[in-house]
């Protein structure tokens, strides 16, 4: 096993490719063809003459011998690029704290951290994802800290080793968004059967995030959008009903009634603050304390 004939580019490959969940992927983000990142992760393995990735139809999983290289890698490109910034006269990162947070995090929850850590001495870069991206993300270094949306049965979103620690932040109920001259809009909760029928406006992967979980019939789905704000605006145009996580409470436009459900399963919600074990740099300790705060707010 020698590893000193590996490059620094194939290292950034393979972060990438444990970043990115396919090779497809890895090559688009880095400007590379996917025959180029097959060769440089083959010449990682030679070197480590185990196999990191297991090649999977939805993607590749890093192998326990792959985990290991990946911890030593980012360590090893970090090291790199800090001391490329310090030759270049640049300050250094040690006060910066990459954030990632599931996509309604940024309407509410995101910009009250931000705003509690205005005099913190604390540089926060932040990028939006959904959670699988958000995992292999804090597995490959490349952000410190993920804010994530969690339903029931509220398992552990991956099954890899050094298990994440999770932090709970809130744990509230699904809502109902309406139009205020809607109906149903007059009370403060409604029954589910009185959901039937309805027009919904809906999205996500499978069109049907947006929809109340578990009607007992086909929902007539009137618009679909990915953004949850553009739902809730389409609300206010009377153009359907949608669901409201609690992270978009403070965010509702007017001409939204947002009321609660009554009958059938509870519809909870959670946000969790996922990380790497270890301890925490004191940088990345201020985040994570101003988006519990934030989220108690």
């Amino acid at each position: 096993m020698d590893f000193s004939d590996v490059s620094l580019v194939a290292l950034r490959v393979f972060r990438e490719v444990a970043e990115r969940g396919t090779f497809t992927a890895a090559a688009s983000a880095l400007g590379y063809t996917q025959s180029a990142v097959s060769r440089q992760i083959a010449s990682i393995e030679r070197a480590a003459q185990a196999q990191l990735l297991e090649r999977r139809r939805e993607g590749v999983r890093l192998t326990p011998a792959g985990q290991l290289v990946l911890r030593n890698a980012v360590r090893v490109l970090d090291q790199i690029d800090a001391t490329t910034r310090e030759l270049a006269g640049l300050p250094a990162e040690g006060g910066t704290v990459r954030l990632g947070w599931f996509p309604t995090a940024g309407a509410v929850l995101l910009p009250r951290a931000i705003g509690l850590l205005r005099r913190a001495p604390v540089t926060l870069i932040s990028r939006e994802g959904r959670t699988p991206t958000l995992i292999r993300s804090l597995r490959a270094g490349t952000i410190d800290l993920a804010i994530l949306a969690s339903v029931p049965p509220f398992r552990a979103p991956d099954a890899e080793t050094p298990a994440l620690m999770l932090e709970t932040l809130a744990e509230r109920p699904l809502r109902l968004a309406l139009p205020a001259g809607h109906p149903l809009a007059a009370a403060d909760s409604v029954a589910v059967e009185d959901l039937r029928g309805q027009r919904w406006i809906a999205g996500g992967s499978d069109n049907l995030l947006g929809v109340w979980p578990g009607l007992d019939e086909r929902p007539e789905i009137a618009h679909i959008a990915r953004d949850w704000l553009a739902r809730l605006h389409l609300v206010a145009a009377g153009a359907g009903l949608t669901t409201v996580p609690a992270s978009l409470d403070g965010a509702v436009p007017p001409g939204v009634r947002v009321v609660s459900v009554r009958g059938g399963p509870q519809e909870i919600r959670r946000v969790v603050l996922a990380r790497l074990p270890g301890p925490l740099p004191e940088s990345t300790a201020l985040v994570a304390d101003a988006i519990r705060a934030a989220a108690r707010t």
